[in-house]
């Protein structure tokens, strides 16, 4: 059967990102850039998201650690910032010193030489706890028992639930919901006259956007992308029911403008009290929980990811740090990802902002820590049974030739994923019917699908 490994290639992964190369050619060429003096300047590429402002905003703690050392920091909204790291780190356009990119490139991306192998850096800073990482994300961010990203934070799944509407509603979440349950609960519970949608999804095109909970929902569902062989399976009995069933979900009881909703959106809608139930990233407890941030903040419930054919329904994905062999100050780019991902930065972040925010999901030692689970306790152990069950190698019931529980560990589908997502987005929007969608994803697939048959 067979697998990604030595499959990808530099020229495979530029023609998979091949449609994002004009978006680097507005990026000043500034990675490593003199500071004045015998400073340094370092260029590091970040999504946006609140964890990682607050350590844009904590910043002036590594300069002080490191005079000589000043960072520059490129944020940008998840999938721009997927085009443009890939496309700089893919054609060696030199523009970044670190990156932050997931368990999806991390190994592909090491195999093809683009990544700095950090296990010489990790084996040589003491103090910092690599054995610390959990398991599952320092084992996903590691190519031939080296480790090539060190994680930021780390994820799985659940569903998020509004204790108090369901309480006032007399309504109760199942142990172990199925999707056919939440979504009898979230018929229930839609009150658009009041402002509240039944479910927050998302619906926004992309491949880390709205095929991370759909694939989800495919693989409890008993579906897949391909056969043992290549064929592609989009228009298979299960994967027209996934869509089907994800599609009339978000169209009866979703949040309004679904289809371009991401996890951001998704993010502000529950936080804000405009949904009684939120599937996504187990990440979302940061600003949920966030009394600062959060009108609903101590008032959710959190369930296992809802399930279908199968026992377990989530997924597996951590935002990491790593260094491009481009980088010409390897050296102080190393120091700064250890900065970022280190337990004293965890302490820095609670004390700041409290424990509510810290980067929760990569360290064994943030879930054993009393102060954490004072303020986690509602989500921290399903968080991290979510990320201890997820298996990327045997994703659903049947067997597949790829890795990955929300994608899949080819570099094909960086495009492949998007386009799909865009047919699943157009029919969340009512410009298709999913049948459409799901024909014309057939041939996307296939086409990727028929390059792997050649191959074997």
């Amino acid at each position: 059967m067979p697998r990604t490994k030595g499959r990808p290639g530099r020229l495979a992964a530029l023609g998979a990102v091949g449609a994002a190369v004009s978006l680097v050619s507005g990026c000043a060429g500034a990675g490593g850039v003199a500071a004045g003096g015998d400073g340094t300047t370092l260029v590091v590429a970040i999504v946006s998201n609140p964890q990682m402002e607050d350590a844009i905003s904590l910043r002036s703690d590594f300069e002080k650690e490191n005079p000589g050392v000043d960072l520059r920091f490129v944020t940008l909204p998840e999938n721009e910032a997927r085009a443009k790291i890939t496309t700089s780190v893919a054609t060696g356009g030199g523009e970044f010193d670190a990156v932050m990119i997931s368990n999806y490139e991390t190994r592909m991306w090491a195999e093809n030489g683009w990544l700095e192998n950090l296990q010489p850096h990790i084996d040589a800073s003491e103090g910092y706890d690599a054995g610390d990482f959990l398991q599952p994300i320092r084992e996903s961010l590691s190519y031939r028992g080296d480790m090539y990203s060190v994680p930021f934070y780390g994820e799985s799944s659940f569903l998020a639930y509004r204790t108090d509407l369901f309480e006032e509603a007399g309504l109760e979440m199942p142990a172990d919901p199925t999707w056919a349950e939440v979504a009898d609960l979230a018929a229930r519970l839609h009150d658009p006259e009041s402002g509240t949608a039944g479910i927050c999804l998302r619906g926004l095109p992309g491949w880390g956007e709205l095929l991370a909970p759909f694939n989800s929902m495919l693989n409890t569902f008993g579906g897949r992308w391909y056969d043992e062989d290549w064929n592609a399976q989009l228009t298979s009995p299960e994967f027209r029911r996934a869509a089907e069933f994800y599609v009339d979900l978000v169209r009866k009881h979703g949040q309004p403008g679904a289809a371009g909703s991401g996890f951001g959106d998704c993010l502000t809608h529950y936080s804000q009290g405009r949904a009684a139930m939120f599937y996504d990233a187990t990440a979302m407890v940061s600003t949920v929980e966030d009394p600062d941030s959060s009108k609903i903040a101590g008032r959710s419930g959190y369930a296992p990811a809802p399930v279908s054919e199968t026992d377990y329904g989530g997924w597996l994905y951590t935002w990491s740090l790593a260094i491009p062999t481009t980088s010409e100050h390897t050296d102080a780019a190393w120091r700064f990802l250890s900065w970022m991902t280190d337990k004293q930065y965890t302490k820095t972040v609670a004390d700041e902002y409290g424990w509510e925010r810290v980067p929760p999901g990569s360290r064994v030692s943030t879930f054993e820590n009393p102060q954490y689970q004072e303020v986690a306790g509602a989500y921290a152990e399903p968080m991290r049974e979510g990320i201890a069950d997820a298996d990327p190698k045997d994703p659903g019931i049947r067997p597949v030739p790829y890795t990955g529980v929300q994608f899949l560990a080819i570099p094909e589908f960086q495009d492949l994923g998007t386009r799909v997502s865009q047919q699943l987005s157009a029919a969340v929007a009512g410009q298709i019917s999913v049948d459409q969608a799901l024909e014309q994803s057939q041939q996307y697939a296939q086409s990727v699908g028929d390059s792997y048959k050649e191959a074997q």
